[in-house]
């Protein structure tokens, strides 16, 4: 986060990709949440390869539909806050396929655990 100087009041703001990667995962503390994303970063890889394969763009708005229903339908009812893409759009996206990446290598645990997030069993099931 950005330091704080006398005389001016603390920011808030995240200025760069590290600060963001951690508020991030913060921002996805509940399984489920975590769970809704991956299903849509699952689903936006075969539309992806689906355009690629056909060369039909159908497939696009089930790319963007796939991408963000998930994501946000989690946000707004799993974990009731707001989604990062509004204030973020390129970092969340980045950050999506990271967080989706460490959790298929089994490497995500560790930067949950760095960022604040709890990682016990009885948080994984809540």
């Amino acid at each position: 986060m950005a330091e704080h100087r006398p005389g001016k009041r603390p920011s808030n703001r995240i200025e760069t990709y590290d600060e963001f990667f951690l508020y991030y995962l913060r921002e996805h503390a509940r399984p489920a949440t975590r769970r809704w994303h991956y299903a849509g970063t699952a689903l936006v890889i075969l539309a992806a390869a689906a355009i690629l394969a056909t060369g039909h763009l159908i497939w696009l708005p089930i790319l963007l539909l796939a991408g963000y229903g998930p994501a946000w339908i989690s946000h707004f009812f799993i974990e009731k806050n707001r989604p990062a893409t509004f204030r973020h759009p390129f970092w969340s996206l980045i950050s999506d396929f990271r967080m989706f990446g460490l959790w298929l290598t089994g490497r995500l645990r560790p930067w949950l655990e760095r960022a604040g997030v709890p990682t016990s069993q009885a948080a994984v099931h809540r």
